[in-house]
């Protein structure tokens, strides 16, 4: 259609034209004394268009002539720009490769251009960030060649690039920067440097997903327990792990904390930082319960922390596994002289509930003999001796048969329990 349009304009120009100049008898006299000079109108407004156009023609190409030195340094500059940019890749490229020599000789490559560059005069509007990452690129390359001097050097000069101006794109590539600062700090095991370069940052970078990692990894090492506690929770919120992931690590710190607690105070402090969902995973609680069994604590608020392992271990019969079972039952075993007569009642019932599980045997059993029950305690130790998997319970229950047997003068039996005993001592 546009062409068309065109075409149809070319043909009324031509029109008007022929009918303008055919039929024009106009003349134009141009009188220089003492000449006379007649020309047909249409052949003086050919000289004035072609005059036009000669004095076009020639302004452009004066014009061109002047500009050719702005263009030769502009092309100039262009050249050294795009070798600039051209060394800039490379360096990532061969940093990606892991050849780090050749990585940091073109970082370097680049910031001489930029040198250059900026000798020139050539304001270039990405400049500032250019700088910074040629550095970082330099500092990367020689924290992989364990070139530390080096590496500082250019992490200083990088931070200071991107000190000079405040503007967004200054600002994350600063943080940037840092953060991979902290992780150096970390390569080098120094979780203090790591942990003061993350301080650094400003609020909201702290709480990046990548920011939290470092930081558990620098609290870990540097055993800040429940720093690195909290650093896991909040990865858990941003699902930087798997559930289980995140489950399994949560669960590892808590008890790490729990671990480092010498007295029943501390203890009970630890226990306190300990959200409910963690109090509740049967590994914290029964690790807590042995830790406050060990350090002669408050043997009821152990058993207190012990109830959701226990009720879960009642309810299901595979809701612990053997290894947490053996573990919650030493831990009640250790603090049955104080049970008070609501355990007794659970332990009873649970037995009665399960009569064929040997770890409720065994500390129905264990809970008979500290009440006297000979019998009882008698009968069911024996039931559980036939089916007890921990060799360490086992042994104990064919002591306790042992003794049972010894004070009622039965001695055939007490020397059976004390082979039997011996036999899983030493198998």
């Amino acid at each position: 259609m546009r062409a068309a349009l065109w075409l149809l304009g070319l043909f009324a120009i031509a029109a008007a034209t022929a009918l303008f100049a055919g039929n024009n008898q106009g003349t134009v006299t141009v009188y220089w004394p003492p000449w006379r000079i007649d020309l047909s109108l249409n052949l003086v407004l050919m000289l004035l268009a072609g005059a036009f156009m000669l004095l076009h023609v020639a302004l452009r190409a004066l014009a061109a002539l002047f500009q050719l030195p702005v263009q030769a340094r502009q092309w100039r500059l262009q050249q050294k720009e795009r070798a600039l940019h051209a060394a800039l890749l490379d360096s990532i490229s061969q940093l990606l490769a892991g050849r780090f020599s050749r990585s940091r000789k073109a970082a370097l490559a680049a910031l001489a251009q930029e040198r250059t560059l900026d000798a020139l005069d050539a304001q270039l509007p990405q400049a500032q960030q250019i700088k910074v990452l040629s550095h970082l690129l330099a500092a990367e390359s020689a924290q992989s060649l364990q070139d530390r001097a080096a590496r500082d050097a250019h992490l200083q000069l990088a931070l200071n690039e991107s000190a000079e101006r405040g503007t967004p794109a200054a600002l994350e590539t600063r943080e940037g920067v840092q953060l991979r600062a902290a992780r150096w700090a970390l390569e080098d095991r120094d979780a203090p440097g790591a942990l003061a370069r993350l301080e650094e940052l400003p609020v909201g970078a702290q709480r990046r997903t990548f920011a939290l990692r470092l930081r558990l990894k620098a609290a870990r090492l540097d055993h800040r327990t429940l720093e690195a506690l909290e650093t896991a929770r909040l990865l858990a919120k941003h699902r930087a792990f798997s559930i289980a992931a995140a489950q399994s690590i949560v669960r590892g710190l808590a008890t790490e904390l729990i671990s480092n607690a010498h007295d029943p105070a501390q203890l009970i402090g630890a226990w306190a930082e300990l959200e409910q969902g963690e109090r509740e995973m049967p590994e914290v609680a029964i690790h807590s319960a042995q830790r406050m069994v060990l350090l002669q604590g408050d043997f009821a608020l152990a058993r207190a922390w012990l109830l959701p392992a226990w009720e879960r271990m009642v309810a299901a019969p595979d809701g612990l596994g053997d290894a947490l079972r053996v573990k919650l039952v030493r831990a009640l075993e250790a603090g049955l002289d104080s049970v008070d007569a609501d355990w007794l009642s659970r332990i009873e019932l649970a037995q009665r509930n399960n009569p064929r599980d040997p770890n409720l045997q065994y500390i129905a059993g264990m809970a008979c003999m500290r009440r006297q029950l000979w019998g009882k305690a008698q009968q069911l130790l024996t039931q559980a001796a036939l089916g007890l998997r921990d060799e360490d319970l086992h042994r104990r229950t064919w002591l306790v048969l042992a003794r049972l047997a010894e004070a009622r003068d039965d001695a055939e039996q007490a020397l059976m329990a004390w082979k039997k005993s011996a036999q899983v001592e030493d198998p």
